[in-house]
């Protein structure tokens, strides 16, 4: 493990950015897996199959024992910069990322300036091309400033951003969304919404269940997401957006979702993997287990679980949201929402769904890599483990054990639910384009 600075930089540099033969793995995506070799060159797959000759001047890397998976995606991350580098940086950000296996991200846009023009967004890019080891893709406002009141120009910062979105605070006004979904359907792009009814919210910051009021806390209901999600399933309808659901967390909100695609609505969603693993039972007085949405009931925790193994849920993104070690120390009702999520996720998720045989491994990997590419569009025109698709590659150890201490992230953030779990697998290297950007 190494942290931030030189030793992460020497960390990266280590096989030198040339032909790669990864020998001896176990290819696994969405469909399965299997044993083969895998030959990188100019920083694109040139060859999978068994027994592939080492060609002169390859760098070896024996595999045995390990899975090679295309690298991951989380189209839901917090990178802080610019203005809160406190918390996190472009650099640190996709440093850690890049240690959870992650090759592509999308940044959300509750930072300062808000990218919500041509100019705020070229400043937020400008750091991302300066400093970032993996693919950083920015999103953009939907409202100026993420106020709710004035719509971005979509059509002008259409294809500077990966989607539209106001994360951190749902767009309140219906007539607001629906113009925003008018927008987006005309330039054929993504709004993808944090959804909370803030109406309903009655100063709340855990969920309105067992824990709150046995501890004398103030709770969210699950009304205040799910009931924004059928607005916005209702209007997504009909616009004909393509409308994505940021982090979902409640049963209700699963199957609203469910029965919207089975219409035909252009809906995708995501949840984390705190969601998947943690209930409100699992609630300790500590701010590392605040985050918004909050974890719910064992109920949902359960139809979570049930929507990633049906296909309702298109994508697992950890939602990655740093803060500074003062902002998360004051309990469950003072700390800033938001949990660090990039360096766990894979392990968490493997750890507590696939060898307990809740879901599948190729699932997990799918949710983690197509699912997200494809409701984002964010393949080119060859993607995946195939010739011919950039050599963007993460290789795990399933069989490592190791106990998750924050003080070896590479994230500035440390609050982590998980913070002393003991887990399985590990990620010993991640390629993007062919160059290491993390090895072990």
């Amino acid at each position: 493990m190494t942290n931030p600075g030189g030793d992460a930089d020497r960390n990266i540099k280590r096989i030198p950015m040339a032909s790669l033969l990864l020998k001896n793995g176990t290819i696994i995506d969405g469909s399965g897996r299997r044993q083969a070799d895998l030959l990188i060159r100019d920083g694109r797959i040139a060859a999978i199959g068994p027994d592939i000759v080492h060609a002169s001047g390859a760098q070896l890397i024996d595999c045995r024992g390990k899975l090679v998976s295309e690298g991951f995606t989380d189209i839901h991350v917090h990178f802080r910069e610019p203005g809160q580098s406190y918390k996190e940086t472009i650099r640190t950000g996709s440093l850690a990322a890049a240690h959870g296996g992650y090759t592509t991200v999308c940044a959300m846009p509750n930072l300062s300036p808000v990218p919500d023009s041509p100019d705020t967004l070229a400043l937020e890019q400008e750091i991302i091309d300066r400093d970032a080891c993996i693919r950083v893709l920015p999103y953009a406002a939907i409202t100026r400033g993420r106020r709710g009141q004035e719509l971005v120009d979509i059509a002008a910062l259409k294809g500077r951003c990966a989607a539209f979105s106001d994360d951190g605070s749902g767009v309140q006004r219906e007539e607001m969304m629906r113009a925003a979904m008018q927008a987006a359907a005309r330039e054929d792009v993504i709004i993808a919404a944090h959804c909370e009814d803030n109406a309903l919210l009655h100063g709340g910051y855990i969920h309105d269940g067992r824990y709150a009021a046995a501890h004398g806390h103030k709770g969210i209901c699950s009304e205040s997401e799910w009931g924004q999600i059928a607005r916005d399933l209702k209007l997504a309808e009909e616009t004909g957006c393509r409308y994505h659901v940021c982090h979902i967390s409640c049963a209700e909100s699963v199957e609203l979702i469910r029965q919207a695609k089975a219409r035909g609505v252009r809906v995708t969603c995501e949840t984390g993997p705190h969601y998947l693993t943690l209930c409100e039972d699992d609630l300790q007085e500590d701010g590392r287990f605040k985050m918004n949405p909050p974890l719910r009931r064992a109920e949902d925790r359960e139809a979570l679980i049930e929507g990633l193994r049906d296909g309702t849920i298109d994508a697992v993104a950890t939602d990655h949201a740093p803060h500074s070690a003062e902002e998360k120390s004051r309990g469950l009702q003072g700390s800033a929402m938001g949990i660090v999520g990039l360096e766990t996720a894979f392990p968490v998720l493997y750890t507590d769904l696939v060898l307990t045989g809740r879901v599948s491994l190729e699932r997990i990997i799918e949710a983690l890599t197509s699912g997200p590419r494809t409701a984002f569009r964010l393949g080119g025109p060859v993607a995946g483990l195939q010739p011919g698709a950039p050599a963007d590659l993460t290789l795990i150890d399933p069989d490592a054990a190791w106990t998750v201490d924050p003080a070896d992230f590479l994230s500035l953030g440390r609050a982590t639910p998980f913070a002393g779990k003991a887990v399985r697998s590990r990620i010993v290297l991640t390629l993007k384009d062919g160059k290491p950007v993390y090895q072990e």
